[in-house]
């Protein structure tokens, strides 16, 4: 299996994830800016896109899937209760998808979004903004359809993977390497709670601390009608 992080810049994480004995592709998580860059990556490798899957409903840019089904005609895949239109595959708790030879299985995993999962294949689990890296955490649980609650309990789902898969997060500062999710439940603070009161005071000062999200009045209304708008501020 192939596996790389493609964005250049920025937070945010694309992961390209193909099958070696097919050249079939997926995308996992990405971001309208980049298309360019991803079709690039695409053509470089030989690859055939097939899937472009996206962990959860985005309020911080633009996801680029249903720009890339228009353009490669692939599908482009979702957590089957989301409410984003433009998906052409939904998929359901602990359900696989096979790609050539190489497995995805798909974890709902609510709080950060109604419509979080994470996608485990060979070695890695993407986790979108539901599980960062270290301290960082977990994702804020204040935006559009998030519960503080819901991701707390959520936190168990993780209980249902190998401690020696690599946590490909959604988010992380330009830099950071990854870890085991051994290793996050040795060093991620949110993994080291005992209770929900503990979780919640955590998600209340991080997210005092964030403040607003610049880009969430854009990217989520294109994410949920799957519609490239006029103007994109922060690409003017």
């Amino acid at each position: 299996m192939g596996f790389v992080q493609l964005n250049t810049t920025g937070w945010a994480m694309t992961y390209l994830v193909w099958d070696e004995s097919t050249n079939q592709a997926a995308l996992i998580d990405p971001v309208y800016d980049f298309i360019d860059l991803y079709v690039e990556a695409l053509e470089t490798r030989g690859l055939k896109l097939t899937h472009a899957m996206a962990t959860h409903t985005h309020a911080d840019h633009i996801t680029g899937c249903f720009v890339l089904r228009e353009k490669f005609g692939c599908e482009y895949l979702m957590w089957h209760g989301t409410s984003c239109l433009g998906v052409s595959q939904y998929v359901e708790d602990g359900e696989t998808l096979t790609i050539g030879e190489t497995d995805f299985t798909f974890h709902h995993a609510p709080g950060h979004t109604n419509d979080s999962m994470l996608i485990e294949t060979v070695g890695h689990v993407m986790t979108g903004d539901f599980l960062f890296t270290g301290t960082g955490g977990a994702g804020r649980d204040d935006l559009p359809s998030g519960r503080v609650g819901v991701h707390w309990n959520s936190l168990s789902v993780l209980d249902r993977l190998d401690g020696h898969l690599l946590v490909c997060t959604g988010h992380d500062p330009p830099g950071t390497e990854m870890k085991s999710l051994n290793w996050n439940r040795e060093h991620n603070p949110v993994l080291k709670m005992t209770s929900f009161a503990e979780y919640e005071a955590w998600q209340a000062e991080v997210t005092a601390g964030l403040g607003s999200v610049s880009k969430i009045k854009t990217a989520v209304p294109a994410n949920l009608f799957a519609e490239i708008p006029e103007t994109i501020p922060w690409l003017d």
